[in-house]
């Protein structure tokens, strides 16, 4: 909608608060409202504002919607597609990253208390709240977009919110080799260890493009196979016909019904499948998929936050171990071995650009478990 003057964000928010008022009162009387909230707000606007032209009066009732049941000024972020995560330090403050920087957003929330309730509306209809008592949240909107919140005390300043949106459209590896994440040479590599069923590992920090590979590599799982995903936010869109997603569920507020990675891995294995693909692996699920990949069920994809391919398997080692089953380390690296073919590591440039830095193969070697490289940038 273009610039907007302040005196029409001002009287968006007070005929905002008024038709709260109405609304309350007409409840409070016995006679609840009648017809939807937008013929509400249209009813409104035209009573108070009807001096004002037809595009204004539109305006105004979008700006009174917005704040009402959205996410106020975040909403025309999220609705540029070029925005990748959205960072609010408080009502005041927030930041945007677009093409792998990040920049001060001109937006912001009129209060403290405008900023609570947009978190208020993101997490009541997943049945889950933030208070003193419990002043950090994960959520998922809609669209897939991962939210975490963190809430005073915790949050020493203000509440801060982080959204971490993903497109519609994943790239396909022969778009990341146009956008120069991927070289011909190294989409060759990964694509003939898909499709021949070996198992890979994406690993990189947070932010450097694995979940965009492993949904792009994911291309190269044959159509016949029986494809289980399971992830903590619903991330991945394969394109395979024989699909089943799984995702976790957090705790309720009293702290019941939790479902974690591990706990879905373990179903999967019962659903009869021919490919499973992690998002990510981040806690003793890690074991559970090492006895998976030396029993039987070869060619899965995952990944894991780690600094380069060694540090990767060191990390999936320490994951394991933290299932407290009492495995000594030798027969965790065995497995490690064995089930783990390559390692493809991500990271962020310097500009911004997610690209892939290497790829090595797994190989034992005396004393545990090695990597042998197969490629790297230069």
């Amino acid at each position: 909608m273009g610039e907007r003057p302040e005196h029409a964000e001002a009287l968006a928010a007070d005929l905002r608060r008024r038709l709260g008022e109405r609304r309350r009162a007409d409840a409070a009387s016995g006679d609840p409202p009648g017809g939807t909230l937008e013929q509400a707000v249209e009813e409104l606007v035209g009573a108070e504002a009807a001096i004002l032209p037809l595009e204004r009066r539109e305006e105004l009732a979008e700006l009174i919607l917005r704040d009402a049941v959205g996410l106020g000024p975040l909403e025309e972020l999220l609705a540029d597609p070029a925005v990748e995560d959205v960072l609010v330090n408080g009502p005041h403050e927030v930041y945007v990253e677009r093409r792998g920087r990040v920049e001060r957003a001109d937006v912001g929330f009129g209060s403290e208390q405008e900023l609570r309730d947009a978190i208020e509306r993101i997490l009541a209809p997943l049945g889950r709240r933030v208070d003193e008592l419990s002043p950090m949240a994960d959520a998922r909107l809609d669209d897939g977009s991962r939210v975490n919140v963190v809430i005073p005390p915790l949050a020493v300043d203000a509440p801060a919110l982080s959204i971490r949106r993903f497109a519609g459209e994943r790239p396909s590896a022969e778009r990341l080799v146009e956008l120069g994440t991927l070289t011909g040479e190294t989409r060759e590599i990964l694509a003939d260890a898909v499709s021949g069923r070996r198992s890979v590992l994406i690993s990189g920090g947070t932010g450097s493009g694995k979940t965009t590979l492993l949904n792009a590599l994911s291309a190269h799982i044959a159509r016949s196979e029986r494809v289980i995903t399971i992830e903590d936010a619903a991330e991945l869109r394969l394109r395979q016909p024989h699909v089943v997603r799984l995702e976790t569920r957090p705790p309720s507020i009293e702290g019941r019904g939790e479902v974690t990675i591990r706990d879905l891995l373990r179903n999967a294995l019962r659903m009869r499948p021919d490919r499973i693909v992690i998002g990510e692996v981040r806690g003793a699920e890690a074991l559970d998929l090492l006895v998976a990949l030396n029993t039987g069920h070869d060619g899965a994809l995952s990944t894991v936050h780690a600094n380069s391919p060694e540090d990767a398997l060191r990390r999936l080692e320490t994951l394991a171990l933290m299932a407290g089953v009492g495995l000594p380390h030798d027969a965790v690296r065995e497995q490690l071995a064995r089930g783990i073919d390559l390692v493809a590591h991500m990271r962020r440039a310097s500009g911004g650009q997610r690209v892939l830095e290497a790829i090595g193969e797994v190989v034992a070697v005396a004393g545990g478990v090695g990597v042998s490289e197969l490629w790297r940038r230069t």
